[in-house]
């Protein structure tokens, strides 16, 4: 009786996805197999086994590294994406049967007081849940990407319409629910040494134009991304949050709008000079979303973060703190 080929489904594998993901990583078949534990040749005869069944190669072996082909790379992106989609299955057969989630993780902007979010998560440990929390630093659009691509279940300070942007990646089965934060007040200020400090009057476009202005890079991993405040044609320090872009213009490495309550307490103690703009003052109104699952409440741990996002107190601390 002959053998039928290995078909797609066979061969794609959560373990298969890992070793090639192993390879990428370590750069060589050999240091992947090492990694691993498992012998080169069966690692490389199961890599080959998914390039015979996608009938393409994963990996260019023209070097003594092992580099990932374009297949390969859009491979390793979507089935990290399945991966992440199985573990989120995972959790909601678990959560059904004991009410608490294996695993809680949040996506908080870098508008959000850290501060106030490790209170949060000290008062949840003090319940000791068998819920396990993460946390994922995010930026404009990333934040709530990573709530609808599943791979957080919770996101505060999403500051773009949750309506439109649910639709980008939301799984079949949940849906993306959303209340006001409350508003952050933005000033723009410049270190003392930099020039524009020393610029009498509001700040004109054609002013700022001439000097680097600092700006948050948007965190999704897919896509243009948004991008706020910048004027065309301006030099750009990109930094990856908040409060990277507070320390820089403390610096002053460039200018840019901050927070009103980051840049508050450093534009009273004389290490930031809060300057006029010629433009509309710049508020914005982020609010905090959640996932939910056609016909399941929410999981116990979901509930309690829920419950505390009620509280204005809670809800002004982690926009003003």
């Amino acid at each position: 009786m002959n053998k039928q080929p290995n078909t797609i489904r066979d061969v794609l594998t959560p373990e298969a996805l890992n070793l090639i993901d192993a390879v990428h990583r370590t750069g060589s078949m050999a240091a992947a197999a090492r990694e691993l534990g498992v012998v080169p040749s069966a690692l490389t005869y199961r890599v080959r086994l998914v390039e015979d069944a996608l009938d393409v190669l994963l990996f260019d072996r023209s070097s003594r590294q092992a580099r990932l082909t374009e297949a390969g790379k859009e491979l390793l992106r979507e089935g990290n994406r399945l991966l992440a989609e199985l573990d989120a299955v995972a959790n909601r057969v678990k959560r059904v049967a004991t009410g608490w989630e294996p695993q809680l993780t949040l996506s908080v902007d870098s508008i959000i007081s850290r501060g106030t979010v490790m209170e949060l998560c000290e008062a949840f440990f003090a319940l000791e849940p068998p819920t396990r929390l993460r946390i994922r630093e995010e930026a404009l659009s990333g934040t709530l990407r990573a709530l609808t691509s599943g791979q957080a279940d919770l996101a505060l300070g999403v500051a773009i319409d949750v309506a439109a942007g649910s639709d980008m990646e939301a799984a079949s089965l949940s849906t993306v629910q959303s209340k006001p934060l409350g508003t952050v007040s933005f000033v723009y200020a410049v270190a003392p040494h930099h020039p524009l400090a020393a610029v009498d009057g509001p700040l004109t476009d054609a002013i700022m134009l001439q000097h680097r202005v600092v700006a948050v890079a948007d965190s999704i991993q897919r896509g243009s991304g948004m991008s706020v405040g910048l004027l065309g044609g301006q030099d750009v320090f990109t930094v990856p949050g908040m409060l990277a872009k507070l320390d820089a213009q403390l610096r002053g490495l460039g200018s840019g709008f901050l927070p009103e309550y980051l840049a508050r307490p450093h534009i009273d103690t004389g290490r930031l000079v809060e300057k006029a703009v010629d433009r509309p003052p710049r508020v914005i109104r982020p609010s905090y979303a959640w996932r939910t699952s056609a016909g399941m409440k929410p999981g116990r741990a979901l509930q309690w973060w829920l419950k505390q996002l009620e509280k204005p107190k809670t809800r002004n601390a982690l926009l003003e703190r």
